[in-house]
């Protein structure tokens, strides 16, 4: 597999959610880390050094890891410019990493980053799992922003950072009810 930069696809919301990590870190609320796609280089431009054909050296899983008040915690970050959301940017390794990532009791999600309306929604991993398998079995093969649970939505509009460990919390208590 190779890849192409295609400039810098989910900057904005990727710095949020560090800006976020930082601020939880400074807090003592917790320690989640950006986890580096590990790719090698083919081209690299001379003059600015930077990569513009690598491939990838094997399938990545999430793209953050970490730990909060001792819940052990990942998560993927995806964009979407519509109003429904692709299954297909879900890759079938990662969620089969999200639900071993669970099943060792920690807590797997998504943040969609819903561009137009500025609004991000934290997509449990149960969620996923079950819009997954609906496609799997011949069902829609994405998400249609009516069908996401109001709860856990997130306005974006001119905050400095989300606060997801809200929705995990809340995501904490419904397994416990």
């Amino acid at each position: 597999m190779s890849w192409k930069s295609r400039g810098l696809r989910g900057s904005f919301f990727e710095e949020l959610i560090n800006h976020t990590n930082e601020h939880y870190r400074e807090r003592s609320l917790a320690l989640v880390q950006k986890i580096p796609t590990p790719i090698t280089p083919i081209e690299i431009e001379k003059s600015s050094r930077h990569i513009t054909l690598a491939y990838f050296d094997q399938k990545s899983t999430v793209d953050y890891l970490g730990i909060a008040q001792g819940v052990a915690l990942c998560f993927d970050c995806k964009e979407c410019a519509a109003d429904t959301f692709a299954l297909q940017n879900v890759h079938e390794h990662q969620i089969a990493y999200m639900k071993d990532f669970e099943a060792q009791g920690g807590i797997a999600f998504l943040l969609i980053y819903y561009v137009k309306r500025e609004q991000i929604y934290y997509m449990r991993c149960s969620e996923l799992c079950r819009f997954y398998e609906r496609a799997r079995q011949g069902g829609r093969k994405s998400v249609r922003f009516e069908e996401l649970a109001p709860e856990y939505l997130h306005p974006v509009h001119q905050s400095l950072y989300i606060n997801y460990l809200e929705f995990v919390n809340q995501d904490l208590a419904e397994r416990d009810a």
